[in-house]
């Protein structure tokens, strides 16, 4: 079979080497195989690292980012490059054990899954890291309805068609599962090994954390309002719109019964949260507009076909 195993990196000289060379230790029994390496604008010797690497492996591919994009960017060029039955992505801090790769991919075929995403139920980081972890996991689980334990485990197993109509983006490599849940891909988890971090320092910060959070709100959109923005800017526009119609029908009864309402603050409010509530209806019916016009180049998840609609 064909194996392509991708690793984002950044600032990993320590470590990559170590990954790269027990990807073919652990997993024995596949000669053809590729590892793309992604490297996300390291600072430090990884470039050159990968360059020796490469000329001692034809299996290594490296991409190279001129400056630091993003995980989601490194996945997402490599994806686009797949060639191949299954991928395997992990990260390059030797957290991820490369020898769980066979299981990943027992557990894909005797499942018949399409993405299996591990699971740390052992984590080895930091209680700053945990916490907003069990947050995001939690969140992600109610609006996704997908029951993972771990979103955002580095370590997971995909058939090659999952890849490639993937698209992520600002920090969506977090919730990738959810992605591929939306897109009609079976989904499932398996519990990994986790291991303690030995060299470099971790990239989370709180800048990510409020970046995984509006993440986490364009993956709410994306799996509940996308087909039907209607549902959602006309629920806003409704209530909005249904305020303002109330406290103007109250000023309405001030002014029959004689009492002043051109100076009142209220009555700005009440016309203004007319105008709003009206303009949030109207965009939601662009919106439905939008959705509803066939994209040039749109693909559809295709499980199977009637033998005579074959060409």
């Amino acid at each position: 079979m064909k194996l392509v195993v991708i690793i984002p990196a950044l600032n990993e000289e320590a470590t990559i080497g170590e990954v790269i060379a027990r990807i073919p230790r652990e997993i024995p029994g596949v000669d053809d195989r590729c590892v793309i390496v992604v490297n996300d604008g390291s600072t430090d010797g990884s470039l050159e690292k990968l360059r020796e690497l490469q000329e001692g492996d034809a299996a290594i591919r490296v991409i190279n980012f001129r400056r630091n994009f993003g995980k989601s960017a490194a996945l997402d060029a490599a994806f686009h490059r797949v060639r191949g039955r299954y991928v395997v992505t992990l990260d390059a801090d030797l957290q991820d054990d490369p020898a769980e790769i066979p299981a990943l991919l027992g557990k894909l075929e005797k499942d018949h899954l399409d993405m299996v995403s591990g699971w740390k139920k052992v984590r080895r980081d930091p209680l700053s890291k945990r916490i907003p972890s069990r947050i995001f996991n939690f969140a992600a689980r109610g609006i996704s309805g997908l029951k993972l334990h771990d979103f955002n485990c580095g370590l997971k197993a995909y058939r090659a068609e999952v890849v490639r109509v993937l698209r992520v983006h600002g920090e969506l490599h977090r919730y990738i599962p959810a992605i591929a849940h939306r897109a009609g891909f079976r989904v499932g988890e398996k519990p990994v090994n986790h291991r303690p971090r030995r060299f470099g320092r971790t990239k989370f910060g709180p800048s990510r954390f409020l970046h995984g959070f509006l993440d986490l709100l364009t993956v709410m959109y994306l799996n509940r309002y996308v087909a039907s923005p209607l549902h959602l800017f006309g629920l806003v526009g409704g209530l909005i719109l249904a305020v303002g119609i109330v406290l103007n029908g109250y000023l309405l009864m001030e002014k029959i019964l004689g009492r002043s309402i051109g100076q009142r603050p209220l009555l700005f409010l009440a016309v203004m949260m007319v105008i709003v509530g009206v303009q949030f209806i109207f965009f939601g019916l662009l919106g439905e507009m939008m959705a509803r016009e066939p994209k040039e180049g749109e693909t559809y998840l295709i499980e199977s076909i009637w033998p005579d609609e074959a060409e």
